[in-house]
């Protein structure tokens, strides 16, 4: 009971901090994509200069101020290097001025990249090498930009780390056959250090886990010899149950001399059926018998 209360109390302790964690994430969420637009007077000037220039320049500078987003694409625009109201633009047409404002392209579509061959030290000290693949989007763009240098080259350092993380924890035995409940938790763990950068993590699957040599040929070595143990009780068992089989024959044939002698007509019918050359006469023991005595 005691126990059961201690985890119950963990789980909700959990339970607060996530809470609390995403209250605070969509907080800087409103605060990037609603910013103060106060650029000062300086900021004005520079703004309506610019305007001005356009206004004067037309129809030269349209080319320069319409800008095109496809469909699985986000502009995220930065006026005198703050992130205009509004946050990520598209898809479609929106206007940008030439000399106050910057624009970066976010693609919105999921990604997949393999993570290299990491060579893991499991928890039973056995040196292994596994690989995988991890899909994942920008599920916001605003944080991609402002929130991390580059999204995708993080996201790959974290996995890389986050497999050995993972894996250092697993005995061979569970790495070989728990590939999924490690994926979850992989996913699990990309999902939650990633949410600050505005990625969702949306799949992560174990490749290949390749063992080194001797260590192949010693399971290779385990293997045969369990099964070569198994093939000797089966024939231990067959032969137990064979034995059995003529023992009970033997008493049924007992019961009736007759029996014994069609048995020896059904032999010389099997072995005239084959073709064979031996012919094999019955010659009953009790014409032995008085050769025997004397």
């Amino acid at each position: 009971m005691e126990n059961d209360r201690e985890d119950f109390a963990m789980k909700e302790a959990k339970r607060r901090e996530r809470a609390a964690g995403q209250k605070h994430g969509l907080h800087d969420i409103e605060a990037l994509e609603n910013p103060d637009s106060d650029i000062g007077l300086c900021g004005w000037i520079l703004v309506l200069f610019s305007m001005l220039l356009t206004l004067v320049t037309l129809p030269i500078s349209i080319w320069m101020c319409i800008k095109i987003v496809k469909e699985y694409e986000r502009a995220i625009i930065f006026r005198l290097g703050r992130i205009l109201r509004g946050g990520a633009k598209g898809p479609g047409l929106f206007f940008i001025l030439p000399c106050t404002d910057s624009f970066i392209n976010v693609d919105m579509r999921t990604i997949t990249f393999d993570i290299p061959p990491q060579e893991v030290l499991t928890k039973d000290s056995v040196t292994v090498s596994v690989d995988g693949v991890v899909y994942y989007r920008v599920q916001n763009a605003t944080l991609a930009v402002a929130n991390i240098t580059n999204a995708d080259a993080a996201t790959r350092l974290l996995a890389q780390t986050t497999l050995r993380n993972v894996l250092g924890t697993k005995n061979l035995a569970e790495i070989l056959s728990d590939r999924e409940e490690i994926a979850h938790s992989m996913q699990s763990t990309l999902d939650d250090a990633t949410d600050d950068w505005g990625i969702k993590v949306e799949r992560v699957e174990i490749k290949d886990v390749k063992l080194p040599l001797q260590l192949q040929r010693a399971m290779a070595a385990e293997a045969e010899a369990s099964r070569e143990a198994r093939a000797k009780v089966i024939a231990a068992e067959g032969e137990m149950n064979a034995s059995r089989a003529l023992k009970e024959a033997s008493l049924v044939i007992a019961e009736s001399p007759s029996a014994l002698q069609l048995r020896y007509l059904q032999t010389l019918n099997t072995i005239a059926a084959e073709k064979n050359s031996t012919i094999i006469f019955p010659l009953p023991l009790e014409m032995m018998q008085a050769f025997i005595k004397q």
